[in-house]
């Protein structure tokens, strides 16, 4: 069976790990447009540029990093952490890097997907085909350019946050940042600190500047929140103790999933957050208090994605930051002007703009009815569970609509779902199954029963967020799991196969039972040679592969009441 990803990011590697390791007679690549795997955090590389939840709940469940230098990790440790993942568990075997998918077609006479590729170095085209096409590029990859007239006509350095000039210098320019989302949030701190430099901040939305994710479980441990980075000896002592380490993460991990009730509209948490977080934005804007009364919303807390942003507030208030809040009218040759009429000169301009997030692939996919994923995912875009599509077989997607989450380990989540995903491709390899394909009543019922959920939470409050339709302005969320992150992980549990349509192989006869092969197995013997299937006779009285149940009561084994087993 051949299996596609498209990406090699945090969801792409997973996959790279979980497939050659729990499927065999599966031919597997893994097509990556860029240079290197890492994904949004090998293209993202702005100053500033890290991660705004605590670094020890942003990494794989299986190999966790005791030497993160921050709470908040920066891009490039990131990135490297990826890369290492990649190459400690063998993923790079599979990678095709500088390879660009053009395009994907469902061929339903043959129940395999035609793939277009493109070499981005040498520009050579050529096709491959897949039983199963998998897109993990994540909703962080298509920069969204801001809807200006006159953007292009710009003379100066222009950039978006996502596509980076490195190179440039800013030394004694004159700056502008449109946008105050994650990326401006972190962007406008570092090059307020440049020598000469002049920032016009142009703003049109309020948002919550959250206090960093991380203050409660660092107070918890007896440390500074104040002091974000870790000391070389904090990082050897996690490396050195594993189960201070281990007990460090939990800590993290509860404190996330137990603010799930601050998405609650009129939740006593979401009531407290915000008047903790409007004092505390009105304190860290002192200096210019006119910047507090535009700032802070009336919308709930988590309306627009929280973000801590330490040191944005107090970049701010900096002689040589200028807050504007008046509309931008048009951008000119030499800077932009304002419907006030008020014209601001600039030697730079910087979009962070964010990105089109829970849209089709920027290619063509089309689907069993000719249809492409873009024209289905209109007026906006659904898939159940936030993995698939009806009417196209056996394609999947990781972080798909309504994959994010407002709270917990968005890692956690998409590791689940690659499970899903593997349990799915398991599921048509050995029972002789030419294709899967949810079915549509299915995606009715997921869409009904996201709109229904999302109308309790501050999700829907007014505000404009990326986790909303029509570009963040629709009545639809798109972006966000309908529920908790531990929700997610009990629905992508066990995967209800009879919400699915299923095609058997042809010519295998009306037996649909043919699957049970001879009568042997394969671990009847241990088999030769690297690429030879084989198990072992006695596997199942391998200490490994035994539940052993607690004696007298076995209902009240500690694991069990972590996680009940009957749900």
């Amino acid at each position: 069976m051949k299996v596609r990803v498209i990406g090699a990011g945090y969801s792409g590697i997973y996959l790279g790990i979980r497939i050659p390791q729990r499927l065999r007679n599966v031919d597997f690549r893994i097509y990556e447009r860029h240079e290197s795997v890492g994904g949004t955090w090998w293209v993202n590389k702005y100053p500033g540029c890290a991660c705004d939840i605590p670094a020890h709940s942003y990494q794989y469940s299986f190999n966790p990093n005791p030497h993160w230098s921050s709470f908040y990790a920066p891009q490039k440790e990131i990135c490297s952490y990826l890369q290492d993942t990649a190459e400690k568990y063998g993923v790079l075997r599979y990678v095709k890097l500088s390879h660009s998918v053009e395009s994907c077609q469902w061929d339903d006479e043959r129940k395999k997907w035609i793939l277009t590729v493109q070499r981005t170095d040498t520009k050579e085209k050529f096709e491959d085909e897949a039983d199963v096409l998998i897109s993990a590029r994540g909703n962080l990859s298509d920069p969204a350019w801001p809807d200006i007239p006159g953007l292009k006509t710009f003379k100066g350095e222009m950039m978006h946050s996502a596509l980076w000039n490195e190179n440039y210098d800013f030394k004694n320019k004159r700056i502008g940042v449109i946008g105050n989302g994650s990326s401006a949030i972190q962007i406008v701190p570092n090059l307020q600190k440049v020598e000469g430099t002049q920032l016009s901040c142009f703003v049109r939305s309020k948002t919550w500047i959250t206090n960093p994710f991380g203050d409660a479980v660092m107070e918890k441990l007896g440390l500074d929140p104040t002091k974000i980075e870790f000391t070389p000896e904090q990082r050897q002592e996690f490396a050195n103790d594993p189960e201070k380490f281990l007990n460090f993460r939990r800590i993290i991990e509860v404190d996330g999933n137990i603010s799930h009730p601050v998405s609650l509209r009129e939740s006593e948490m979401q009531k407290g957050a915000i008047g903790l977080f409007s004092e505390a934005m009105r304190q860290r804007l002192a200096k210019k208090p006119e910047i507090a009364e535009f700032l802070i919303p009336a919308f709930g807390i988590g309306c627009r994605r929280n973000t801590p942003g330490p040191g944005y507030l107090e970049a701010l208030v900096e002689d040589n930051v200028d807050f504007i809040t008046d509309p931008i009218e048009a951008i000119t040759e030499s800077g932009v002007a304002l419907k006030s009429g008020r014209s601001v000169p600039l030697d730079v301009l910087v979009c962070a703009t964010g990105f089109n997030t829970s849209t089709a692939p920027p290619f063509p996919v089309y689907g069993r009815t000719g249809r492409s994923l873009e024209s289905r995912f209109t007026p906006y875009p659904t898939a159940y569970l936030s993995l698939t599509v009806d009417s196209f077989p056996n394609f999947f997607m990781m972080l798909g609509p309504n994959a994010a989450i407002g709270a917990g380990s968005l890692t956690v989540i998409l590791e689940n779902q690659g499970d899903y995903i593997i349990k799915s491709i398991r599921k048509l390899q050995k029972e002789d199954y030419a294709s899967m394909s949810i079915k549509p009543e299915r995606i009715r019922d997921w869409d009904e029963y996201c709109h229904e959920y999302f109308k309790r939470t501050v999700y829907t409050d007014t505000c404009h967020s990326w986790y909303k339709s029509e570009g963040g302005l629709g009545e639809r969320i798109v972006g966000l799991w309908p529920g908790s992150a531990l929700h997610a992980l009990e629905a992508l549990r066990a995967p209800r196969w009879e919400d699915y349509d299923w095609e058997s192989v042809e010519g295998n006869g009306p037996n649909k039972l043919r699957w049970l092969g001879n009568g042997w197995s394969i671990t009847h013997s241990k088999g030769e040679g690297e690429n030879e299937l084989g198990g072992h006779p006695a596997w199942y009285i391998e200490p490994s592969f035994l539940d052993v149940p607690l004696a007298g009561r076995p209902e009240d084994d500690e694991k069990l009441k972590m996680r009940p087993f009957s749900h």
